[in-house]
């Protein structure tokens, strides 16, 4: 989940010619922000059920993640991916699994004082249970890379926001929808990680030697 400035070029790029690169206005005309929640489908690699408006509350995360596990009616466990936003962790999407699970409103404490509604932690910790269908898992804190829609978050801002030219949020909304359908049809495959953490492990090796 995160937003995107409807930006618009106020003049034409200049096209390229021989001799000359793709000139480009570097003042533009904002239009506003859209909020965007996109899920990843790591099995595929493939863009699924996008929700898109002015605000991110913990409303709209939870309409979202309800769009989501609606879509899916034969799904019989869901493992979802996030960062750790309070609207992730909110009080709405507690009661929501617990009503899902069968589990009574009266369980679960006060917001701010007592129970499994207490704490940011105490709700992500309910929201991890492994016995749920539909399981959080969170992703360590200053670690969001490790969540993999970022990886196609940065696909879209290099293959299309960054030199995009957008002229309202309708446009913006339109534009990114289109990308999302060609993605998937010519680009989505599984993220897989080449990274095997030899040269962290050494350095963190050092540093504890010294010490």
């Amino acid at each position: 989940m995160t937003g995107v400035q409807a930006l618009e070029r106020k003049y034409p790029d200049l096209p390229m010619q021989a001799g000359h690169v793709l000139r480009r206005e570097f003042e533009y005309i904002r239009h506003g922000t859209l909020s965007r929640f996109i899920n990843l489908d790591v099995v595929t690699g493939q863009v699924i059920e996008p929700s898109w408006g002015p605000t991110r509350t913990e409303e709209d995360a939870l309409g979202h993640l309800q769009r989501l596990i609606e879509s899916d009616q034969q799904a019989r466990k869901w493992h979802i991916v996030l960062d750790n936003l309070n609207i992730h962790q909110s009080e709405a999407l507690v009661r929501w699994i617990a009503e899902r699970e069968g589990i009574l409103a009266e369980s679960l404490g006060i917001k701010g004082k007592h129970g499994i509604l207490q704490s940011m932690e105490s709700r992500a910790a309910f929201l991890h249970d492994p016995t749920h269908q539909v399981v959080f898992y969170y992703t360590p804190k200053h670690a969001s890379w490790m969540n993999q829609v970022e990886i196609w978050l940065s696909i879209l801002t290099r293959k299309l926001l960054k030199r995009g030219n957008f002229s309202s949020l309708d446009d913006l909304r339109r534009q990114i929808l289109a990308f999302i359908s060609y993605y998937n049809r010519t680009m989505a495959k599984p993220i897989k990680w080449t990274y095997q953490g030899t040269a962290l492990l050494a350095s963190l090796s050092r540093k504890s030697s010294l010490r």
